[in-house]
Order: structure tokens, then C-alpha cells, then sequence
């Protein structure tokens, strides 16, 4: 069982407590469990099977360690069906619009028996809910705004969901016998931000048992097509996976083919007519008198049949990369490897799991030259913001931390809120003992456009400010981006040297890939930064990289793949 299916117990435990009323430590705890289980590495489901200790692992208490080891015995959880037998099934899927918090959704119901997304969106768009306490014109169009919104994410799952899932399965046929070769591909591959469903290629010797292991699947909710050369199963999270297996001379072309995306290989088909060749998932072939397959076995070999280099998945947009593969001028994308630190990342300061020592510790497993502790400021109270005096202090600790520990620098930082005015949440006194300032929009999402962008152009003109966080504000398949005219922030932040994030976390990946190409050819500075709150979070690095590649950058076009003498120099040029 992974970790994700493990986390979603606890997540709708918090739903569910949360629609009742009930405390809100309680809901909050159950929250952070879901959160900190979904980002962990360890396996959970096989610690608990070989008798670990799970209270050992950051976030987790003999209460939730317990629900697990019953999670991963059971499959169920006693606690949660008691709790599912007081609650309508639908109401919990409510929670996921946004703005649509636990009060408005047991008062739709309780007044009008609204327990689906269909029945709200009907009350609302028969204007049933704008006279309900709370309630107004304005209220019901939006609350039909963000349902629009939420409905073309509904049936789409976050890169990390469609990662994880892809790993486990991999992990279970690998050990299948007779099987050659394995490879997920579509938009997986790709590394969208999100999918839709998940595609895996196989090569398998005659006769190799690799469908009838497929369909057994442990996480298998149903069995949709069980065949020889393709099966599809849906999981019990609602995602659909498919297997094919192919011949292995033309393994290359369908993995060409299925990885996509269509505008690619429309665009690939169109070239390949020009030169008198066609190109299918089996192959490339000349079309001229009788058929000749020319390239099949590799992708390589496929696009050099078609005058291309090779072209990286995550480029395979038709964004300009064919034409680029044409001219020899390709990228060289930035790679995991080229990162030297992580420049923002959150401790038990304020809403971390972690200290200073062990932000640092594992920063340092991870091979990094440095990283910067950006801890909140006193505007975000629910995360415990620190004030003037308490960052002074937590400074000053860091100072203390850093003298002791080895092989790795600690800059002294903090995530600054930016006010709706424009202005900072910290005064300049304490900001300019910083060596890293992000600067980041945590309320007030719902200003006008032109408001939103003064807003956040002010507050890039301050000096001590060298970082941009999560620029647009999205949480993905969750929250919309607030409005803002990204060009105008992009060209300020260029202006005045202020350093635009690419927040690796998968729930934001923001700026995202176009966002952050157009910043990079406006002249902007980027970083990829985890915005970690457990060490564990600071492996969700690879995630933002993905961003990077699928946006064109290479090492060079962001700061923190340089060295930290050099990086220092950078982030102290504004002041």
C-alpha cells in the first residue's frame, strides 16, 4: 500500500471532524499526519508489516502509528467508517472547492440537503444559496466560479500522485520473470505538472506472465481490460493504468508515440511526410513504393531517421523544439545534480517538523553546498509568524547551529509576507540582518487584477527582498492563481534584481513551466526552492527541476546551482 492511499485516510478523517465542528487542534493534527505520510520516503505499509517503529518518523505519535498499523493490516480503518456512518459520502468532496470551507458545507446542507457538487451547483445557479446566512449575490457567483474552476481538475492527479504510483507498480512487475524492459511514458514522462491517467510500456519474453501479474495488482479497484498485449485497471484512487507490451523492434517508436504529447507528434508526422516518410507507433518507414522500416527499436534512432536530435520528454510540447532539434540548438537542461542548496525551507521556528541541525543535517545527505532558513513572518499567525524580536532570536540560533555544524552553509533567512498595501510584514531594521529574504502573497488572494500586481511590484522594489515566492499563489487542482499581470511582476523583478522562485512543492510548481520560460527570456533569475517544512520535503527538489527542464532552463540560468561565494555576491548586490 503506499503512502498517498495511507495519507487519504487521514485527510478525510480531518474532513469529516472538520464538517462536524469539531476541535480544531484535533483536525489539524489529523491534517499534518496526512501531509507529513504523503511526503515521507519510507514505505509505511512495509515498515509497519516488518514490526518498525513509525513513531520514530517526524510527525507521527503512538495514535496515528496505531491507525496505521491497522491501515496496512486491514486495509480499512474502524475509526473512519464509525465517523463515515454520521456524514453523507459527498459532502467531504465540497471541502475541495475553493473557498467552500466546513461551516458553509453543513449549512447548505442542514438548510437545503445539498450533499453533491451536482445539487450545489444547481442551488447556486438557481439562486438558492444567496439568501442563506453568510450568503449574497456575490457569494453564489463566485462559489459558481471556483465549481467551474474545480471541474476540469476533477479526474486529474497531481505529477507526484501519477510518480508514486508509477514506482510501485515498476517495483511489483520488475520481479515478474521474462520480463525485458520497462517504461511509463505520456505525461508522466513529460513531467506535467498533472495527468490524466497512467501509460507503461513493456518488452517481455514469450510467454511471460507480466498481464496476469498486472491485474492483481494490490491497489487494483477494478479490472477493466485483462488481454495479452494491453491491460488497463483502475485504482482505488480513481486513476486509470495501462500496460501494453511491445515488440522490442519498435519499443522506440511507441514509446515516441505514447509519450506525446499529440501536438509533438502531429508536428513529428508533418515533418516526416515532407521528407516522404511516415511515422507511427511502430515504426518509421519510407512511403515511397514498398514499405521500409527504417527506425523502430530506439528513440533515437527514430528522430535521427527524421534530421533530429534527440529530444528531451519534457520538451516534447511542440513549443519550438522540433525546430530546435532541426539546428543542433537544443538546451542543456538543468539536472538534480546541478543543484547546490535550497534557499527556502521552514523549521520548528514556526510550522516546520524540524530544527536548524536537522534541516541541515539532511540537506547535507543530500550533498548541497548550502541552503537558507526561511522562516516565517508574524503575519502568518495560523503558521506561528515570527515578530521582530522572535526572528532576532531565531537568528542568532541559527548563528549558534551554524558554528556547529560542518560541511554545509546555513544563511540566515526569513519568508516575508507581503502586505496588501505592498508594503512588508518585517520592518527594514531586521530584514537587512538577512542574508535571504523571500518575499511571498499568504492572504488577501482575492484582490483585482491591477491591485494584486502594485501589490506585489511594490514590495519587489524594497532592497532587502532577493526572492519571489510561489508568484502566483496556486495550489494545484485546489486553488486558482490569484489574478495578476505576470509579465508586469516579471519585468519589475527583472529591474530590480529580485530573484523569481520555482517552488519545487508538487501542490504548487509555481511559477509554473511557461511562466518560468517567459521569465527567463524577459532576463529574469530563477531558483528552485522545496519550500520544505519537514526534512523529508527537501527530496520534493526533483519536482521543481522537472518544472525547469520543461521550461528550457539550464544550470546556468538559475542561482542556486552556483557556487556560494558566488551566490552570496548575488543576493548582497541589491544592497
Amino acid at each position: 500500500m503506499e503512502n498517498r492511499k495511507i495519507a487519504q485516510f487521514f485527510a478525510e478523517i480531518a474532513d469529516i471532524l472538520d464538517i462536524q465542528g469539531e476541535n480544531p487542534f484535533r483536525i489539524r493534527s489529523y491534517r499534518n499526519a496526512a501531509r507529513q505520510i504523503e511526503d515521507l520516503t519510507d514505505n509505511l505499509a512495509a515498515l509497519a508489516a516488518a514490526g518498525g517503529d513509525l513513531t520514530r518518523l517526524s510527525g507521527i505519535g503512538t495514535s496515528i502509528a496505531d491507525k496505521i498499523k491497522e491501515i496496512a493490516a486491514t486495509g480499512h480503518l474502524q475509526f473512519l467508517d464509525e465517523l463515515k456512518k454520521k456524514l453523507p459520502p459527498g459532502l467531504p468532496e465540497l471541502l475541495r472547492i475553493e473557498g467552500l470551507g466546513p461551516k458553509k458545507v453543513k449549512l447548505f446542507y442542514d438548510r437545503l440537503a445539498i450533499d453533491t457538487l451536482d445539487q450545489l451547483e444547481a442551488a447556486a445557479r438557481a439562486h438558492k444559496l444567496r439568501d442563506l446566512p453568510g450568503m449574497g449575490e456575490k457569494s453564489e457567483e463566485k462559489l459558481l466560479h471556483a465549481i467551474e474552476n474545480f471541474r476540469p481538475g476533477a479526474g486529474r492527479y497531481r505529477l507526484d500522485v501519477g510518480f508514486t504510483y508509477a514506482e510501485s507498480i515498476a517495483g511489483y512487475l520488475k520481479e515478474v520473470p521474462g520480463l525485458q524492459a520497462l517504461v511509463p511514458a505520456g505525461s508522466l514522462r513529460r513531467r506535467r505538472e498533472t495527468i490524466g491517467d497512467l501509460d507503461i510500456l513493456a518488452i517481455c519474453r514469450e510467454g511471460a506472465p507480466l498481464m496476469d501479474a498486472f491485474v492483481k495488482y494490490d491497489d487494483a479497484e477494478e479490472v477493466i481490460a485483462h488481454g495479452t498485449t494491453k491491460s488497463s485497471l483502475r485504482l482505488t484512487g480513481g486513476l486509470q493504468v495501462d500496460v501494453r507490451v511491445l515488440e522490442e523492434k519498435s519499443f522506440g517508436a511507441a514509446l515516441l508515440y505514447f509519450t506525446g504529447s499529440q501536438d509533438h507528434n502531429i508536428a513529428l508526422r508533418k515533418l516526416a511526410q515532407a521528407k516522404g516518410l511516415k511515422v507511427s507507433e511502430y515504426g518509421v518507414f519510407s512511403s515511397s513504393g514498398e514499405e521500409t522500416m527504417l527506425a523502430g527499436k530506439t528513440e533515437e534512432e527514430c528522430y535521427r531517421v527524421l534530421g533530429l536530435a534527440w529530444i528531451p520528454p519534457e520538451l516534447r510540447e511542440n513549443r519550438g523544439e522540433i525546430e530546435a532539434a532541426a539546428r543542433g540548438k537544443l538546451p542543456d537542461l538543468v539536472d538534480l545534480k546541478d543543484i547546490r542548496g535550497d534557499l527556502q525551507m521552514h523549521t520548528t521556528a514556526t510550522d516546520g517538523k524540524n530544527s536548524i541541525a536537522e534541516m541541515a543535517a539532511a540537506a547535507k545527505k543530500l550533498g548541497y553546498e548550502y541552503i537558507a532558513l526561511t522562516d516565517h513572518s508574524q503575519a502568518v499567525k495560523v503558521a506561528g509568524g515570527l515578530n521582530e524580536k522572535e526572528l532576532a532570536r531565531h537568528l542568532k540560533e541559527i548563528d549558534r547551529v551554524r558554528e556547529a555544524v560542518d560541511g554545509i552553509a546555513i544563511l540566515r533567512g526569513v519568508e516575508v509576507d507581503i502586505l496588501a498595501d505592498g508594503s512588508l510584514d518585517l520592518k527594514d531594521e531586521i530584514l537587512r540582518e538577512c542574508d535571504v529574504v523571500v518575499a511571498s502573497v499568504h492572504y488577501r488572494f482575492n484582490l483585482p487584477e491591477k491591485e494584486m500586481t502594485k501589490r506585489i511590484v511594490t514590495a519587489l522594489k524594497n532592497k532587502y527582498v532577493n526572492i519571489l515566492g510561489h508568484p502566483t499563489g496556486r495550489l494545484l487542482l485546489e486553488r486558482e492563481p490569484y489574478q495578476v499581470k505576470i509579465e508586469e511582476v516579471i519585468r519589475a523583478a527583472v529591474s530590480e534584481g529580485v530573484t523569481l522562485e520555482i517552488n519545487a512543492h508538487p501542490s504548487r510548481l509555481d511559477l509554473n513551466d511557461v511562466h518560468a520560460r517567459m521569465a527567463h527570456e524577459m532576463g529574469a533569475q530563477l531558483a528552485i526552492n522545496t519550500d520544505a517544512h519537514a526534512d523529508s520535503q527537501l527530496a520534493l527538489m526533483k519536482y521543481g527541476v522537472f518544472t525547469a527542464r520543461r521550461a528550457w532552463l539550464e544550470k546556468k540560468d538559475l542561482i542556486n546551482t552556483r557556487p556560494l561565494q558566488e551566490l552570496r555576491r548575488m543576493l548582497a548586490a541589491r544592497r
